[in-house]
C-alpha cells in the first residue's frame, strides 16, 4: 500500500509539473484560445456594468496576450455604436442572429500573434487584434450585420518597415473558418473590415523586385528608336539632295558657257588680244587711205 501511494504522488507531482506546459502546446490552436477567453470573460460578466470597457487579466501560461470586454445593449449598438479598444463599430449595426445584449471582447496577441495566425510568404509587422461578439443569454457567438459602414481598424504599432516596403503593406483578416481575406490600408496604419475576426497587417517577406516594363512600354521604347533613326536618315538623304542639285547646277552652267565659246571661235570675225588674265576682240589696224576726188590741182 504504501508503494502505490508514493507512485501515486509522483505521478501527480509530474502532472502538475507538465500541466503548463500541457496548457501552453494546447493554446496555440486559435479555436481553443478563443474559447479559453470567452470563458474567462463570462466570469469577468458577473460584476459588470453594461458601456464599460474591462480588462481582464490571463493566467501566466497566456502572458502576452492583452483582452478587454465590454457589455452592451443591441439598442445602444444601433444607435452609437460601440468605439473600444481598436475597432470602431459604426452606429446602425445589428448582431445576427439578434440578441438583446452582447459581449463584445477584444484581443491583442502581441508577441505571441506568430504561434496562432501565420500567412504564407508574409511577415506580421502589427500584433494580431481580434474583435469577436456573443450573446450573453445563450454564450454563442454572434456576427455582425453592418447596414451603413465598415468596421475601422486601428492598430497600436508598426515594427520593422522601411520606406520601401511602405507601398507593400496589406491588411490581412483572419475569419472564425480559417479563411485569409486580404485588402488595402484606407489610411495611415488603419483597415476597414466588415464584420468580425482577428485582423493584422503584413508585408511580403521575399524583397521587392524591380518593375518589368511591359510589352507596351518596350514597344514604345522601340518605336521612339526608329524615329529617331527616320530622323536622322531624313536629315542626311536631305542634305545629300541639296548639295547633288548644287552640283548638277554648277556642271549645267559650266556646259553652256563652254558651248557658247565654242560656238563664238567658229564665227569669230575679229581678232583676239589677251589683256591680262582675259582675252578681249581685236580689229586689225586699217587706215583708210586718202583719195583725190579729180586730178584738178588749183
Amino acid at each position: 500500500m504504501g508503494s502505490k501511494k508514493i507512485w501515486h504522488l509522483i505521478w501527480v507531482m509530474c502532472y502538475m509539473l507538465l500541466l503548463p506546459y500541457v496548457q501552453g502546446q494546447s493554446s496555440l490552436n486559435r479555436d481553443s484560445l478563443d474559447s479559453f477567453v470567452h470563458d474567462y470573460a463570462l466570469k469577468a460578466m458577473r460584476r459588470m456594468r453594461t458601456g464599460i470597457l474591462y480588462n481582464i487579466s490571463l493566467p501566466a501560461n497566456y502572458s502576452g496576450i492583452q483582452v478587454s470586454v465590454v457589455r452592451l445593449r443591441t439598442a445602444r449598438l444601433w444607435l452609437r455604436g460601440a468605439n473600444f479598444s481598436f475597432f470602431d463599430i459604426p452606429p446602425r449595426t445589428l448582431p445576427h442572429p439578434f440578441s438583446r445584449r452582447l459581449l463584445i471582447v477584444y484581443q491583442n496577441l502581441g508577441n505571441l500573434s506568430g504561434f496562432y495566425y501565420s500567412v504564407p510568404n508574409h511577415t506580421f509587422v502589427t500584433p494580431v487584434i481580434g474583435l469577436l461578439a456573443y450573446d450573453t443569454n445563450t454564450s454563442r457567438m454572434v456576427k455582425f450585420n453592418i447596414t451603413r459602414d465598415p468596421i475601422l481598424v486601428h492598430f497600436p504599432l508598426v515594427s520593422g518597415v522601411g520606406d520601401t516596403n511602405i507601398t507593400a503593406m496589406k491588411c490581412v483578416r483572419f475569419g472564425t473558418n480559417g479563411e485569409v481575406e486580404f485588402s488595402n490600408l484606407t489610411m495611415a496604419n488603419k483597415c476597414i473590415a466588415m464584420g468580425q475576426g482577428h485582423f493584422s497587417i503584413v508585408i511580403p517577406s521575399q524583397p521587392l523586385q524591380p518593375p518589368v516594363p511591359s510589352p507596351s512600354n518596350k514597344s514604345k521604347e522601340r518605336d521612339w528608336k526608329w524615329w529617331v533613326i527616320g530622323f536622322g536618315v531624313g536629315i542626311g538623304g536631305l542634305i545629300l539632295l541639296v548639295m547633288s542639285v548644287i552640283l548638277l547646277y554648277k556642271l549645267i552652267r559650266k556646259k553652256r558657257i563652254a558651248k557658247m565659246e565654242r560656238q563664238s571661235e567658229k564665227s569669230e570675225v575679229l581678232g583676239t588680244i589677251w589683256v591680262g588674265p582675259s582675252r578681249m576682240p581685236s580689229a586689225t589696224g586699217i587706215r583708210t587711205q586718202p583719195v583725190i576726188e579729180n586730178s584738178y590741182v588749183p
